[in-house]
């Protein structure tokens, strides 16, 4: 019986703590990002620039209605203009102008890395864009973890070597572009290295997201 009651205690504790670094993790991302936001606005000129105030990339399949439903919902419930896409893309489907053109009307971009996103060549394409365009204008790119060690999507290991070399099997087979694809493939691997590479934040996938919305409510 002592048995019993001690393991619920450690699964109690275990469970409060995780929560307190949820807590501590996201008081630290809203304080960075409300700081970004502020300092960016104090310039009328570099604020007229941006329809968005935040691009959120991620990989819908694995975020989408956990993780960064609460997410979103936060940040717009406070008046911070975020996109999102809505639409999952088909197979194959490329990313339209429009979506390049919201990432580059955004102040800030948080690519949430999860451990099925290398597997969207939509998301990778993405991320390249992403890289290109905030690099050269000096903004700001926060990388949120989410379930994954930022080692493997830098040195593209486990899942993100898995896919990545799914994706080189497909374009093998398309000869009239291959040296095309072959570049488009190098250009992920070197996004993904230099994301993965910048300070984020690490959410592991047992923590409670609904967190976020409560959070932010009381920021």
């Amino acid at each position: 019986m002592r048995c019993h009651l001690k393991t619920q205690d450690n699964k109690a504790h275990s469970s409060i703590y995780s929560s307190l670094i949820l807590i501590l993790l996201l008081f630290h991302f809203f304080s960075v990002l409300m700081a970004q936001l502020q300092s960016s606005s104090s310039s009328t000129s570099f604020s007229n620039r941006f329809n968005y105030d935040v691009f959120l990339s991620f990989r819908g399949s694995d975020t989408r209605f956990g993780f960064i439903g609460n997410l979103h919902k936060a940040l717009s419930d406070v008046g911070i203009r975020t996109f999102i896409d809505d639409r999952e893309l088909e197979k194959g489907e490329n990313i339209k102008p429009s979506l390049f053109k919201n990432i580059q009307e955004s102040r800030i971009a948080i690519p949430v890395f999860s451990i099925n996103y290398a597997s969207s060549s939509f998301c990778l394409d993405e991320l390249v864009h992403i890289i290109h365009c905030f690099k050269e204008t000096d903004r700001l790119i926060m990388p949120i973890f989410y379930g994954v060690d930022p080692s493997h999507i830098r040195y593209q290991t486990h899942s993100y070597g898995k896919e990545l070399a799914k994706h080189e099997v497909r374009f093998q087979s398309n000869k009239e572009k291959y040296l095309e694809n072959m570049q488009r493939l190098q250009q992920w691997k070197r996004a993904l290295n230099q994301a993965a590479s910048l300070s984020g934040y690490h959410f592991n996938l047992g923590y409670p997201t609904s967190s976020i919305s409560f959070l932010y409510s009381h920021f």
